[in-house]
């Protein structure tokens, strides 16, 4: 085993883990093999939302609702959520996991593309959570920036691609390459955007923490 993996190991090794409906949904999920954020980044989110404790959130990829309600589980004050989904299937086991947690008064669910969807909200928000098509991000970032809040948090997922970022473009396969080269914009807009102190971290396959800056609005 890599350095790298057992250091991974013992880090997780540390955390006690998910209890009551979150626990049995991630355990349905990976039975399922739906994919959810994975536990480093998990140990992140629970992190950054006891320091910002937001009021709003605002989330980009629902899935099956794992992190809509982890979201809500450990910000430590009341907030709403708005989160979007458009793959149709997903949808109602999110709904269903949402009832069975008792949260749907505080959820609000949007079904469709997210970029005909993101144009239509209004209002700014403190935290916003973006875990869905990689080669959209790029495309997401102009509205995600116009919703953020000053001094709000913009945490984006799966940054890394497994690696692949590092590479050249014609080291990944011919039906990546696309996503490739959108993640590798999408990274430089974040950490060149005046507006934005970003962190980019190898947690996880990779997350980029943002903060909008106070005055930039």
């Amino acid at each position: 085993m890599r350095q790298e993996e057992r250091m991974a190991t013992f880090i997780q090794s540390l955390d006690e883990g998910n209890t009551g409906i979150l626990a049995e949904i991630e355990k349905e999920a990976r039975k399922e093999r739906v994919p959810i954020i994975r536990q480093e980044t998990q140990n992140l989110l629970r992190l950054l939302l006891d320091m910002k404790r937001p009021a709003s959130i605002l989330e980009i990829g629902t899935a099956v609702g794992f992190s809509t309600l982890f979201l809500l589980e450990h910000n430590p004050v009341p907030c709403r959520i708005v989160t979007i989904e458009n793959y149709k299937k997903r949808i109602p086991i999110a709904r269903e996991h949402f009832k069975r947690a008792g949260k749907e008064e505080q959820i609000h669910l949007m079904e469709g593309d997210a970029m005909e969807i993101l144009p239509t909200l209004s209002g700014t928000f403190d935290f916003i959570f973006l875990d869905a098509a990689k080669g959209q991000y790029i495309h997401f970032l102009p509205e995600l920036l116009r919703l953020l809040e000053a001094g709000g948090t913009l945490v984006s997922d799966n940054v890394l691609q497994e690696g692949d970022i590092l590479e050249s473009r014609f080291a990944v396969t011919r039906r990546n390459r696309t996503i490739h080269k959108r993640m590798r914009e999408y990274l430089y807009e974040l950490t060149h955007d005046s507006r934005l102190i970003t962190s980019v971290l190898p947690v996880g396959d990779g997350v980029t923490v943002s903060s909008r800056k106070k005055e930039s609005r």
